[in-house]
């Protein structure tokens, strides 16, 4: 009805201006403008009464949309749910804002790599989440990571049996002769880090890694084949709101760098100190500073700790911690240097002879370490060293051929350096070299120490996959089950100072 008044009104006026008009060639283009300017208005009124609700619905659908003011978008994270009373039916609906939808699940390839990589960062996994969760990597209530590092790999070693490479277990079982040569999947790993709030996040991460799995038997026996949830903790925090944040699970230890400016091979300070241990920990990160306390279970932790509960390996009290504290202090535009020490009441160098992973201890043997690590641009370099604080009673053997040799607190270090060029894109390809050292026995003996030389390229086609190549030379067998001896007839150890391996590795690091 409302429709018809309103063309009725537009039709008088065309009514009463066509007399004046008629045969008047010069008024045509005045008409025109009267009758577009008569369209607008009708166009007008049109809107306000259908943003009135006083049309019927068949002529507002054709009635033209007045612009509105853009709705302000919703934190994208956030989980925006509000319960509705419908007026006219009154059912109970729950509606969820578009953000909600469309951020529920999804990737982060950067954050990906970051979170999944091996060699750096390995343990300050708790601060990559925090960080991205401040710099919006994190934007899905579900972010799922995927990682999988494919290898080609030749070694020789002038010893049979002996390979002294630790990205591989150093075992008969998958290495015999004095060549190995695979095409091989090292590890794949899946990871799923959930927002719940906006201060608390769950993390978790499985975990297959045929290669250095303690399975038993060959590399396509079930038992190395197995799928481990290797971490998972509930991490409380948000940097932008304060600089504490806590977490509860099973998670790397705060002690050491542990890192490598190699693309792939781990130094011999991560094989013989990085840590990976349940507990809670406590940690501070404001202006370049850096704190974490972990309380760590007591008994044979799954890495690099040991403290006797009742003098079994029992772990059931929590009589073990960790402490670490570093510094970055920024030197200019993309230039830092960051200094730090670590504290751990009790390392894995506890047992007697004949030494075997995870057996009992009699005493807790606590260890320290301290590291340095410099960004100067494109180049990067860093050193790290770490010892246990008293000897390790299984670096001594009561075989009597091996009377000269005493007891040593184990230790370990590592240098090294890493630069980058710009081959399609910046810095997206580098250059490594790295020298490590675990020293774990008297001088000559057998089981004295392994040194490792790394020279590694790398290139990354995209911030989430690496292509890869090393050049690896070991010099020294010293694998830690039975290292002084104790399980060969004749009591002597199998370690071997003079076995040295060469090592050519390619392979390839995707994650998303």
């Amino acid at each position: 009805m409302k429709f018809v008044l309103i063309a009725g009104i537009s039709l008088l006026s065309l009514a009463m201006a066509a007399p004046a008009l008629a045969d008047d060639d010069a008024r045509i283009e005045e008409l025109e403008a009267r009758l577009a300017q008569l369209e607008a208005t009708n166009q007008q009124l049109l809107s306000v009464l259908a943003a009135q609700g006083l049309l019927p619905q068949s002529d507002a659908l054709n009635a033209p949309v007045m612009a509105q003011p853009a709705p302000t978008p919703a934190d994208a994270p956030m989980h925006t749910a509000s319960h509705d009373h419908g007026a006219e039916t009154g059912a109970h609906a729950t509606h969820h804002g578009d953000d909600f939808h469309q951020n529920l699940v999804g990737v982060s390839p950067e954050y990906g790599y970051q979170i999944l990589d091996h060699a750096e960062g390995v343990n300050t996994r708790a601060l990559t989440i925090l960080n991205a969760i401040e710099s919006g990597d994190l934007d899905r209530r579900v972010t799922l990571s995927g990682n999988v590092t494919a290898l080609a790999d030749y070694q020789d070693s002038n010893s049979n049996t002996k390979f002294g490479w630790l990205m591989r277990h150093p075992t008969s079982a998958n290495q015999i002769g004095e060549t190995v040569s695979e095409f091989i999947v090292h590890s794949a790993q899946l990871a799923v880090t959930g927002r719940v709030t906006d201060s608390i996040t769950l993390y978790s991460e499985m975990l297959y890694d045929p290669e250095q799995s303690f399975g038993s038997g060959t590399l396509t026996d079930l038992n190395r084949n197995q799928i481990q949830l290797r971490r998972a903790f509930v991490l409380f925090g948000n940097l932008s709101e304060r600089p504490w944040y806590a977490a509860i699970g099973k998670m790397d230890t705060p002690f050491g760098l542990n890192d490598t400016v190699s693309p792939f091979t781990n130094s011999t300070s991560w094989h013989a100190f990085a840590g990976l241990a349940t507990g809670g920990m406590v940690g501070y990160y404001k202006n370049g500073l850096h704190v974490r306390a972990m309380a760590i279970q007591g008994g044979a932790q799954f890495r690099a700790h040991n403290a006797p509960v009742e003098d079994t390996n029992v772990p059931s009290r929590v009589n073990n911690f960790a402490v670490d504290v570093n510094y970055t202090a920024a030197l200019s535009e993309g230039r830092s240097v960051m200094a730090g020490a670590s504290y751990t009441e009790a390392t894995a160098y506890c047992q007697a002879y004949p030494v075997f992973h995870f057996n009992p201890c009699d005493d807790s043997n606590p260890g320290w370490a301290i590291y340095a690590r410099a960004d100067l641009g494109r180049l990067e370099l860093l050193g790290e060293y770490a010892s246990t604080t008293e000897d390790w009673a299984g670096t001594a053997s009561p075989v009597p051929i091996y009377s000269a040799f005493e007891a040593v607190a184990p230790n370990a270090f590592t240098l090294g350096g890493r630069y980058w060029f710009d081959l399609q894109s910046s810095e997206d390809f580098a250059v490594s070299f790295e020298f490590s050292r675990f020293v774990s026995g008297d001088d000559g003996a057998p089981w004295e120490k392994q040194d490792q030389w790394v020279l590694g390229g790398s290139y990354f086609i995209s911030p989430s996959v690496n292509l890869f190549g090393e050049l690896i030379h070991t010099e020294g067998w010293v694998p830690l089950n039975f290292l002084s001896g104790g399980n060969l007839p004749t009591g002597e150890s199998w370690s071997e100072s003079d076995a040295n391996t060469n090592v050519l590795a390619l392979g390839v690091q995707a994650s998303f």
